[in-house]
C-alpha cells in the first residue's frame, strides 16, 4: 500500500470508538462478552469525566484544500491505539487510515464498484458511517452498494449483509437489503445496527449476518412508541448507548430518538419546529462518551453535545471572538460535519465533507501539543476557524476550480483599495475610463490578491436551455432581501439570480456526485431547491416535470395518505452529469445558483458563463451623511452641505444600483465593490486619504445572516419579493471584506476646516465604475 505521512495530533482513543454514524460501546455486564482472537489494547488511562460545555481549539488533522487527499470523507472511527479509519466516498471510494505517528494508507477500495477481496480489489460505492469492533473490524455502511461491508485489520473486504440492490428484507446475508444505509454502530458482541436510511428503519445484523428490523414501520414519519410501530424520517446515524439501548438521529425530524431496551420509542431531544436557527437541525452523526454524554453533528457546521442533566449547547472554540450582531458566536462552526469519533482526553476527531478535511478538537486545557494546529499533506498550516482553500491547483473538477479565496482574511485591514477587478467570468467594458480595480483603487497584490485574481478558463454551460447562449441575470451575491413577515433587511442574497419562464427545465451545469443525504429541501414551496456538490440550484420543483410527476429513478417520489405527491427524495451517491434535467422552473420564475468552494458562499459570477457581459455602468441615486445619533447631516436650503467637526463620527450611506447587458430596465441589482475617497476642492487627495477606502467586497458572505444590519441601512430592501424595487443603501462605514464584518465610522473631528469632495467609489463585479453621482461636495467647520 503507497502510504503517505501527515503531521498528527497525537490522538488515542478513549475507548474503542467509530464515528460518522457508528461506534463500539460497551454493554451492560450482565451482557455476554466476546472473546477475541486478537483484541486491540485498551489504553492505560482511565477517560477522565467529561465537562459540560466545553470550549476547544479546531485544528486541521489531514485533508483540506483544492489538493485534498479525501474526495468526501464521511464515517470516521478511531480505535484504542489511536489510529483513525476515514470513510471516503466520491470518487476515491476507500478507507483510508492514518496512523498515530501521521502515516497514511489505503486500507481497502479506491475505485466504484462492488466487489469483495483483499484491499484494493475491494469495491464500495459512495462509503459513509464506519463503525470498529474488539478485534479492529471495521463495519462500513456502503450506501450506494445498499449494503454493510465488513474490513478485516488486513483490509480484506467481505460483505457482512445486503446484495447490491435497494430494498427492504429481512434475511441473511446477500438476502437481506437495505436502501441506501448510511450509519451503523457495532457493540461489544458484535453485533451490528444499522440506520437503513431511506427506509426510514432501524436494522439489527448478527454477527453471523442475520437481519432483523427493530425499529420503524417502513414508512416516513414521526411518531413515538412501540418499536415497529415508530416512525423515523431519513435516519442517518446510531450509537449503543449504555445500557443497551440505541440513539438514533433522525436526521429529517431534527431529532434524537432512543430506542430503550424495553422495546419503545422516545424522543430524546427535538429541534424547534420552524426555527431556522435551531441548534439541533439535521443531524447526522453522533457519538457517546464514557459517561453519557452525547456529542451530536448539525446541519450549520456545529458540533453540539447533549449532557446527561444539562441539556444541549454547543461546543465552544476558545480562537473565534463572540462579535453580536455581525460575527460569530464564539462557537465551534465547521462546515458540513459528517462523522465524529471520540479521543483521548475528551477531544474529538471530526471529518468535514465541504472542506474535504480531517479535523481534531481538543479541549483549550490540553497541553500545548494536543491542541495545536497540525501541517496537511501539502504543508500548510490549517485551521477549521478560517477554512478556506489554498491556491487553486488542477483537480478533476476543474469547470468549478473559480475563485478559492485563500488567504483572504489575512488580508483585512488594509484593504484600502487592494483590490483586483473582473476576477471571474463576466466581459467587462472595453473602454479604457476606468482604473484598473474599477474603483480608483491600485490592484491586490499578495497572496490574497493573487487567490482572489484567479480565474476559470473554461466556459460554463447555464442553468436553463440553452446552455451555450446567454440568459439575463436578474439578481446578484450580495443584494439585500426582506421576508414575509415584513423585515426588510432579513438576509444577504447568496447568489445569483437567472430568469426563466415558469416550467422550464433546470439542468445541471458541471456532472457531480451527490454527497448530502437530504440534498434536497422545501417540497412544493417557492423556496425548494437541491444542492449537488459546490451548487444549489433553487426555487423549482426538484425532480419533477410540470406535471409534478417524477423526471427518472433518481428521483423517488413519496406520495402522502391521500395518495398525492408528497416529497422527492434523492439519494446520497446519485450521479449527474452536466445537462441532466434536475426539475422545473416554479412560480419564482427564476432559478437561483449558490456557488460554495471549501465550504464558503462564493461569487457566482467568478464562473464564466458562456456569452455572459456586462458593460453598464453602476448608478448612484444619493449620498447621505448621518451622525453618531442617526440623524440625518442636511444642508440648508439651497447652500452647500456644512459638516461641523464636533459631529464627531458620522455613517456615509450610499444608495446605488447597477444593471447588466439585456436586463429591463426597471432591473436593479447590486453592487460588487465599494468605498470612499476624501479629496481637496481641487480634486486632489486630502492627507490621509491618498487611496480610496474600500469597504464592502461581496466575494463571499459573512455566515452570521444579521451582519445584512450592518451592510445596508434601515431604508434597504424590501419585505415581499417581487413587491415593489429593491433599494440598496450601503452604510459604507461599516466594512464587509472577504465575508468579515467590522463596524466603523468616519471621523471627521481631526479635518482641518475647508472644502472639500466625498468620492463614493462603487463597481461591480465586472468592474465598471459609477461616474455620475459619486461626488458630495461639503465644506468642514
Amino acid at each position: 500500500m503507497t502510504s503517505i505521512r501527515i503531521k498528527l495530533v497525537a490522538l488515542a482513543a478513549a475507548a474503542a470508538v467509530a464515528g460518522g454514524a457508528g461506534w463500539l460501546w460497551l454493554r451492560p455486564a450482565s451482557a455476554p462478552a466476546p472473546a477475541p482472537a486478537a483484541p486491540i489494547a485498551a489504553p492505560v488511562d482511565s477517560p477522565a469525566r467529561t465537562a459540560d460545555f466545553w470550549a476547544g481549539r479546531v485544528s486541521l488533522l489531514a485533508g483540506g484544500g483544492e489538493a485534498s487527499q479525501f474526495s468526501d470523507p464521511y464515517g470516521v472511527a478511531v480505535d484504542a491505539r489511536g489510529t483513525i479509519y476515514v470513510a471516503d466516498a466520491g470518487e476515491h471510494n476507500r478507507i483510508r487510515r492514518i496512523a498515530p505517528d501521521g502515516a497514511a494508507v489505503t486500507l481497502a477500495g479506491g475505485k466504484e464498484g462492488y466487489a469483495d477481496g483483499p484491499g484494493a480489489q475491494g469495491r464500495f460505492h459512495t462509503p459513509s458511517g464506519i463503525a470498529i469492533d474488539a478485534r479492529g473490524n471495521l463495519y462500513v455502511a456502503d450506501t450506494g452498494n445498499h449494503a454493510i461491508r465488513k474490513v478485516a485489520p488486513d483490509g480484506t473486504v467481505s460483505t457482512l449483509a445486503g446484495g447490491g440492490v435497494a430494498g427492504s428484507a429481512d434475511g441473511k446475508g446477500r438476502a437481506a437489503q437495505f436502501n441506501g444505509p448510511v450509519g451503523v454502530a457495532v457493540d461489544a458482541a458484535g453485533i451490528v445496527y444499522v440506520a437503513d436510511t431511506y427506509n426510514d428503519l432501524v436494522r439489527r445484523i448478527e454477527p453471523d449476518g442475520t437481519v432483523t428490523t427493530i425499529a420503524g414501520n417502513g414508512a416516513p414519519g414521526d411518531a413515538d412508541g412501540p418499536a415497529l410501530k415508530a416512525a423515523f424520517d431519513t435516519p442517518c446515524a446510531v450509537a449503543v448507548d449504555a445500557d443497551g439501548a440505541l440513539l438514533i438521529a433522525d436526521t429529517r425530524n431534527n431529532a434524537i430518538r432512543k430506542l430503550g431496551a424495553d422495546g419503545l420509542v422516545s424522543t430524546v431531544a427535538r429541534g424547534q419546529e420552524g426555527d431556522r436557527r435551531a441548534l439541533l437541525r439535521r443531524p447526522l452523526a453522533l457519538a457517546r462518551t464514557h459517561d453519557g454524554h452525547l456529542y451530536i453533528a448539525a446541519a450549520g457546521g456545529r458540533i453540539l453535545q447533549l449532557t446527561p442533566t444539562t441539556g444541549l449547547d454547543a461546543l465552544g472554540d476558545v480562537d473565534q471572538p463572540v462579535q453580536p450582531g455581525y460575527g460569530g458566536d464564539g462557537k465551534v462552526q465547521l462546515f458540513q460535519p459528517r462523522g465524529i469519533a471520540i479521543a483521548r482526553g475528551g477531544g474529538l476527531v471530526v471529518t468535514d465533507a465541504a472542506t474535504a478535511s480531517l479535523h481534531g478538537i481538543t479541549p483549550a486545557t490540553a497541553s500545548p501539543t494536543a491542541s495545536a494546529a497540525t501541517i496537511s499533506p501539502a504543508g500548510t498550516t490549517s485551521s477549521a476557524a478560517t477554512g478556506m482553500a489554498a491556491e487553486v491547483t488542477a483537480g478533476a473538477n476543474a469547470a468549478l476550480a473559480a475563485v478559492p479565496l485563500a488567504a483572504a482574511r489575512a488580508a483585512i485591514g488594509r484593504e484600502d483599495g487592494a483590490q483586483a477587478g473582473a476576477p471571474g467570468g463576466v466581459a467587462p467594458r472595453a473602454t479604457a475610463g476606468a482604473s484598473a480595480d474599477g474603483a480608483g483603487g491600485a490592484p491586490a497584490t499578495g497572496t490574497a490578491g493573487a487567490a482572489r485574481r484567479a480565474s476559470v478558463r473554461a466556459p460554463m454551460l447555464w442553468p436553463v436551455k440553452p446552455q451555450n447562449a446567454p440568459h439575463e441575470v436578474v439578481g446578484v451575491m450580495g443584494e439585500v432581501r426582506g421576508n414575509f413577515e415584513g423585515e426588510s433587511r432579513d438576509h444577504f442574497h447568496t447568489g445569483l439570480d437567472i430568469q426563466a419562464d415558469v416550467g422550464q427545465p433546470v439542468v445541471a451545469i458541471a456532472p457531480v456526485k451527490v454527497s448530502d443525504p437530504l440534498p434536497n429541501w422545501g417540497f412544493g414551496s417557492l423556496s425548494e431547491g437541491i444542492a449537488l456538490g459546490n451548487i444549489s440550484y433553487i426555487h423549482m420543483r426538484v425532480g419533477r416535470n410540470q406535471k409534478n410527476a417524477a423526471l427518472d429513478e433518481r428521483f423517488q417520489l413519496l406520495r402522502n395518505g391521500r395518495g398525492k405527491p408528497d416529497r422527492v427524495r434523492v439519494r446520497r451517491g446519485a450521479r449527474f452529469e452536466a445537462g441532466d434535467i434536475l426539475g422545473t422552473i416554479n412560480a419564482m420564475a427564476h432559478v437561483h445558483l449558490d456557488y460554495y468552494r471549501q465550504g464558503g458562499a462564493l461569487n457566482p459570477l467568478s464562473l464564466p458563463f458562456i456569452g455572459l457581459r456586462d458593460t453598464v455602468a453602476p448608478r448612484i441615486a444619493s449620498i447621505t451623511l448621518f451622525d453618531a445619533s442617526g440623524r440625518v447631516v442636511r444642508a440648508a436650503k439651497r447652500k452647500p452641505l456644512v459638516v461641523r467637526r464636533e459631529l464627531g463620527e458620522l455613517s456615509i450611506v450610499v444608495d446605488a444600483y447597477d444593471q447588466m447587458d439585456g436586463n429591463e430596465a426597471r432591473r436593479r441589482l447590486g453592487l460588487y465593490r465599494l468605498g470612499y475617497q476624501l479629496l481637496r476642492a481641487d480634486g486632489s487627495p486630502a492627507p490621509g486619504h491618498e487611496r480610496p477606502l474600500v469597504t464592502q467586497i461581496y466575494d463571499q458572505l459573512p455566515r452570521n445572516r444579521d451582519a445584512v444590519k450592518f451592510a445596508y441601512a434601515p431604508s434597504s430592501g424590501i419585505t415581499v419579493y417581487g413587491s415593489k424595487a429593491t433599494r440598496f443603501a450601503y452604510t459604507l462605514t461599516n466594512r464587509m471584506v472577504h465575508g468579515q464584518v467590522t463596524p466603523g465610522m468616519w471621523d471627521v473631528a481631526g479635518l482641518a476646516p475647508g472644502d472639500y469632495i466625498l468620492r463614493v467609489h462603487a463597481a461591480d463585479f465586472a468592474g465598471n465604475a459609477a461616474i455620475e453621482g459619486r461626488d458630495l461636495p461639503l465644506t468642514i467647520q
